[in-house]
């Protein structure tokens, strides 16, 4: 299988599955001499971990990092750094009813028409559990390139939506509520409307938002590596999710030039940011900010009809332990994938000029 690692200054590949002993990652190409806050890493890891609260998958898995290389006295090395987090918790049989059937809109059947085989426990290798991974790097990446900040948060559940996520500058609620949405209000809605959804044996999509402060000019590579265009192949190499835009998004497709053009000041910033930061392919200076899109967990506790390996059609419903609604705990993914494209250009930027 190829395709597991991103990135080129800074590269990640990860390895593992959802029902394997362990899942992790090698991260190559991070420069010696960054100091590393592993409880901050852990932290992170904490906030995507399963059974968290009640409206997510209630599999009760630790997920402690082990860091076994890279990383000496709490500074790195130079060397690539390797990690894992272990599995405790899987409960394989909740699978074997998939055994030898397809679960609607998940990759068992592509899997198994590319590979000739697939592990069913948990979706294996297609499992959204092997972001965790990305998580911890994301995490070290981070730290890497401070002082930009990065904070991303839920922004709409189903059709309940935040107006203007872009102008949010309060981020304090965001971790105060299960949710992940920083008005308490409509965290409040989306909390009880995942709850109603669950009950129902449904799931719902949703959106979430990220904000990239303090990101200096200059980092996006032309042609071919813009910026918005590696955020968007890292936000869409995510589990789940349908759709990316950055600044105005599709909504700029719909207004005339006079009034989408991001005005200079005279230090070089802009009097608004339609752009969201980027322009050329490259940061501008101003506030990264963009949208992903995430669809319904694919897994829902009804009957649906599907064809099973021999193609005969077989009706199946969801068992285990799922999320009714992902975005909550895909907020530290992205931006763990968020601040590896901004990792790996921050690198690269140290080539671009004498």
């Amino acid at each position: 299988m190829a395709g597991n690692s991103f990135g080129k200054n800074f590269m990640l590949t990860t390895y593992g599955e959802s029902h394997g002993i362990a899942l992790g990652g090698v991260i190559d190409g991070c420069p010696a001499g960054v100091s590393i806050d592993i409880d901050a890493v852990q932290a992170d890891l904490d906030r995507r971990k399963p059974g968290q609260s009640a409206i997510v998958t209630q599999r009760k898995e630790p997920d402690v990092v082990e860091i076994y290389s890279g990383v000496f006295e709490g500074m790195t090395t130079g060397t690539p750094i390797g990690f894992s987090i272990r599995n405790t918790n899987q409960k394989s049989k909740d699978y074997s009813h998939i055994k030898d059937s397809y679960r609607p809109s998940h990759a068992d059947y592509v899997y198994d028409q590319k590979y000739g085989f697939r592990d069913y426990r948990g979706g294996g290798r297609s499992s959204a559990r092997e972001t965790a991974a990305r998580v911890v790097a994301g995490s070290i990446a981070k730290q890497l390139i401070k002082p930009i900040e990065i904070q991303a948060f839920v922004s709409a559940v189903g059709e309940l939506t935040l107006p203007n996520p872009q102008n949010i500058s309060d981020f304090s609620f965001i971790e105060q509520n299960p949710v992940r949405c920083p008005d308490a209000e409509m965290a409040a809605k989306m909390e009880t409307y995942i709850k109603q959804i669950r009950k129902e044996g449904d799931t719902v999509g949703g959106m979430i938002s990220c904000i990239a402060k303090n990101v200096p000019v200059g980092l996006g590579e032309p042609v071919f590596d813009k910026l918005h265009a590696e955020l968007g192949k890292a936000m869409l190499s995510i589990n789940a999710v349908k759709g990316f835009e950055y600044g105005s998004g599709f909504a700029g497709a719909t207004r005339r030039g006079s009034a989408h053009n991001d005005l200079y000041n005279e230090d070089g910033s802009t009097k608004t940011n339609n752009s969201g930061g980027i322009q050329g392919g490259i940061s501008n200076g101003m506030d990264i900010y963009f949208n992903v899109a995430f669809k319904p967990v694919a897994t829902i506790m009804q009957d649906q009809e599907t064809i099973d390996s021999k193609g005969d059609k077989v009706v199946m419903q969801g068992k285990g332990r799922h999320d009714p609604c992902v975005v909550p705990r895909a907020v530290p993914i992205v931006e763990a994938m968020t601040a590896l494209v901004l990792a790996d250009f921050t690198l690269r930027n140290r080539t671009s000029k004498c």
